[in-house]
């Protein structure tokens, strides 16, 4: 018992997520795109999505069984290079397409760390696409016209809430156009 306390204590840390006491921007200043629940994927802890307003996000669908799987390093890349200027990358697992994310959370949340490293933030397995799609993914879909048609499909949200845009799985975390888009909402100050 204390060995799985220990591993979900350090996969909290190792994940860099919020705590229960970290949603202050819930409320007015919370754009409703955020506003809404996520949980966590290491402890299936519910995280008001409010504790990242103000802040330039990535929503990207993943899955630890993908030919894109490899992007999780492009990802982490970018949150380690820009999370200091106000970006942060929001995974979350996704096994809607090809079954490619066939894990319960504590076997994703293992796969991330020791695969990749990951820290920036992930949550519970989600469903991404259809009626039964997170509704982050829901707005995220009406407000861009765009629902993930695979794993990795990455939308931009700016300091305000406001989409400013889709990405297909095809488009590596670190490419010139994703990296300039990122760049330029950065610059946008709250």
């Amino acid at each position: 018992m204390k060995t799985r306390i220990r591993t979900l204590a350090l996969l909290t840390t190792a994940l860099a997520l919020p705590t229960s006491g970290t949603t202050a921007a819930v409320g007015a200043a919370c754009p409703d795109i955020l506003n809404q629940q996520a949980r966590r994927l290491q402890d299936d802890h519910p995280v008001n999505l409010c504790a990242y307003a103000g802040q330039v996000a990535l929503v990207v669908n993943t899955a630890s069984q993908c030919g894109y799987t490899s992007q999780y390093e492009g990802l982490e890349s970018l949150y380690k290079r820009y999370r200091s200027a106000g970006f942060v990358v929001l995974g979350f697992p996704s096994n809607d397409f090809g079954s490619q994310e066939p894990g319960n959370n504590r076997q994703i949340a293992e796969f991330c760390k020791n695969t990749f490293d990951i820290q920036f933030p992930m949550f519970s397995k989600t469903p991404v696409t259809g009626a039964s799609a997170h509704p982050l993914f829901k707005l995220l879909s009406a407000q861009t016209g765009q629902s993930p048609r695979w794993n990795f499909h990455k939308y931009l949200i700016g300091r305000d809430g406001r989409v400013l845009a889709s990405y297909p799985s095809q488009t590596d975390p670190q490419s010139p156009q994703l990296k300039q888009a990122i760049q330029a909402a950065l610059s946008v100050k709250p």
